[in-house]
């Protein structure tokens, strides 16, 4: 896909760096001139994917994430990478309440609410080992 606009960044799976990311896919965004919760539903997603591959991928044990986004017309499509454990079954992890971390304070919400604040989602195992995350958002401003 031809993009009007694209960044690609990689930075380590930390914590700290979480807001980080979804600080900068928000700033990234405003000149398609979303909406406050048009931006408020893509911090949350990018927020999800990326806790999801520090907690999940590489539980919190380090790595890298890669944190692609590009602007199409009114659209923002987001790309999340990491090349942790991945996930066996991604269609029962797609499920609400799934989560590998029970034991912890993990709802297994992560891809629902991705799910239901971006227009699209495709979850797909990042080759050799990892995940990839695909959303895309329509800017309707």
């Amino acid at each position: 896909m031809a993009f009007d606009n694209y960044f690609k960044l990689e930075f380590d799976a930390k914590n700290v760096n979480e807001s980080f990311a979804r600080s900068v896919v928000a700033m990234f965004c405003t000149e398609l001139k979303p909406t406050l919760s048009e931006i408020n539903d893509i911090k949350t997603a990018v927020s999800e994917a990326v806790t999801n591959s520090i907690v999940h991928g590489y539980e919190n044990k380090g790595g890298k994430i890669t944190l692609e986004v590009g602007l199409a017309g009114n659209a923002v499509d987001i790309k999340v990478t990491d090349t942790g454990v991945g996930i066996g079954d991604i269609d029962m992890a797609l499920q609400p309440f799934y989560t590998t971390k029970s034991q912890q304070e993990h709802s297994g919400m992560g891809f629902t609410l991705m799910d239901s604040f971006m227009n699209s989602l495709d979850v797909e195992p990042n080759t050799p080992q990892g995940l990839v995350v695909h959303m895309r958002k329509v800017i309707k401003g």
